[in-house]
Parts: structure tokens; C-alpha cells; sequence
């Protein structure tokens, strides 16, 4: 028992492996697709907590997978298809959650649909069964020049964004009675911010998976919450998490083959654990 014990445990931790991996081209896409991921990520998620969407993020990439899917099955770029499905969610979510009681329904009713036409997809897609798997744990590795590419557009596009909209945006987040007496337009600001989320959830799809891509838009935001108070404070830690998670998941991943969204999760919620200890004592 204690041989195949210290068997597993040099499988998971042969640096030597790592290492080598390491200075292969594709893993150093890899890397930097998962620290723009991470940055994108670690900036929109303390807005995410702040504005209570989490389900809503979950719901997005639901609505990504079925797009990615069906570009996997249809033969074309699964970037694509991913965000082709999160403005599909995005449509929808705020034709049919216009009102706040209604939003939680629409988008569990849509999440529904949605996961069952990926469903759908996924069994007839004709070729390996491991291509469209990867499509709900992730696979780093696959993201390629074209998906690198994509994904440094998308998140220069999302930060340009946020940079022009954050202060309105951050009023209508705290309090947004006042910030519309103001004369802030708070709707159009949530659309704005719900297609931001959107296409973030739909780049997380490629690196963590549609199953597990709150562990890099929710939970290192949670994490920072528990300790700043600060906004600005907040952010920039739940980057520092995301960022730490997402590379050193990646990292950890390489050597036993794993996918890198089971590293990226545990030491997602490690860091959560360790905040939350931190807050509780204040």
C-alpha cells in the first residue's frame, strides 16, 4: 500500500516532467491563456459578488458550452461558438428576467434548455469522446494560436470596457436607487456588465471548463471580499488569487496529465478556506 502510495504521489509531483513540459511551445501558450483568463477573471468577479449574479456566470457558461458544442459538432472555431452562445444567454437573460423577482428563474429555465441542447450536441459529434469532455473539465492545452489570440482580444476588449464604465458602474452596483435618481443609466449598465460576464464565462469554457469556470470568476473574488473592503483592494486581490490558481493549477497539471481545472478548483477553494479563517477572526 505504502509503494503504490509514494508511486502516486511521484506521479503527481515529478518536476523533472514539469520541467520539460515547461519549454514545450504549446504549455507556454498554455500559460499565458491562463493568465489572461486569470486578469479578466480576477477583475470582473468582485463586481459579480457585489451584484449577486453568481448564478447568472453559471448560466453563461451553460449557454457557452452549448455554443462550443455546437461549433464541435458544425467544424468551426470553438471560441467562436462559445461566445456566440454567451450573447445568446445575455439576449436572453435580459428578455426574460427583466424584473429582479423573475431574473434567478429565467436564467435556471435557459441553463435548463441550454445544457440539454449541449447534451444533444456533444452525442453527435462523430469524433473522439475526449474533444467534447474537454469542453466541460477544460483543456489548456488545446487553446492553440487561433484560441490565444481570441482570448487576448476578449480581454483587452472587456478591460477597455471596465475602465470607461467603472465608476457609474460601481455606483449602480452598490446603490442603485440613488445611482438612477443620479441619472446614471442602470439598466443599460447591466447589460453592458451581464455581456462582459458573458464572454468571459465563454473564454473560461477552453481553460477550466463549462462545469467549473465560477472557480476562477467567483471564488477568488469571494476570497477577497472576506478580507478587503475596499473595491479597488478587493480587485486587486482576487487577480493575485485568480492568477495563482489558474498558472498554478496549470503548472501542478502537467506532470500527472490531469485536467488543469481539478488543480485550479482545490486551490481556488485553499484560498477561499484561508480567507474566510482570516475574516471570521476579525
Amino acid at each position: 500500500m505504502n509503494d503504490k502510495l509514494s508511486d502516486v504521489v511521484a506521479h503527481f509531483f515529478d518536476f523533472g516532467a514539469t520541467a520539460d513540459l515547461l519549454g514545450r511551445d504549446f504549455v507556454q501558450q498554455a500559460l499565458l491563456a491562463s493568465a489572461l483568463l486569470a486578469l479578466v477573471s480576477g477583475i470582473v468577479g468582485p463586481l459579480i459578488v457585489m451584484r449577486q449574479m453568481s448564478f447568472a456566470v453559471h448560466g453563461s457558461s451553460e449557454l457557452s458550452l452549448t455554443g462550443a458544442a455546437f461549433a464541435l459538432l458544425a467544424g468551426f472555431n470553438i471560441g467562436i461558438g462559445a461566445l456566440l452562445g454567451s450573447a445568446l444567454a445575455a439576449v436572453l437573460f435580459g428578455i426574460l428576467g427583466q424584473r429582479a423577482r423573475e431574473r434567478d428563474s429565467a436564467i435556471g429555465v435557459v441553463l435548463a434548455f441550454g445544457l440539454g441542447l449541449a447534451v444533444l450536441f456533444i452525442h453527435l459529434y462523430p469524433g473522439r469522446t475526449g474533444t467534447s469532455f474537454a469542453l466541460l473539465t477544460g483543456q489548456i492545452v488545446g487553446v492553440g494560436y487561433s484560441g490565444l489570440t481570441l482570448l487576448a482580444v476578449v480581454a483587452t476588449l472587456v478591460i477597455a470596457v471596465l475602465a470607461v464604465s467603472y465608476r457609474p458602474l460601481l455606483f449602480a452596483t452598490v446603490d442603485p436607487e440613488v445611482a438612477a435618481g443620479r441619472g446614471v443609466p442602470v439598466r443599460g449598465l447591466g447589460i453592458v456588465f451581464a455581456a462582459l460576464v458573458g464572454v468571459t464565462a465563454a473564454q473560461g469554457v477552453q481553460i477550466v471548463g463549462a462545469l467549473l469556470v465560477m472557480s476562477l470568476l467567483i471564488t477568488p473574488a469571494a476570497a477577497a471580499a472576506r478580507v478587503f473592503t475596499s473595491p479597488v483592494k478587493a480587485m486587486g486581490a482576487s487577480v493575485l488569487f485568480a492568477e495563482t490558481a489558474a498558472i498554478g493549477g496549470l503548472v501542478l497539471s502537467l506532470a500527472p496529465g490531469v485536467p488543469v481545472s481539478v488543480f485550479v478548483t482545490t486551490i481556488s477553494f485553499a484560498i477561499f478556506l484561508i480567507c474566510w479563517l482570516i475574516g471570521s477572526r476579525r
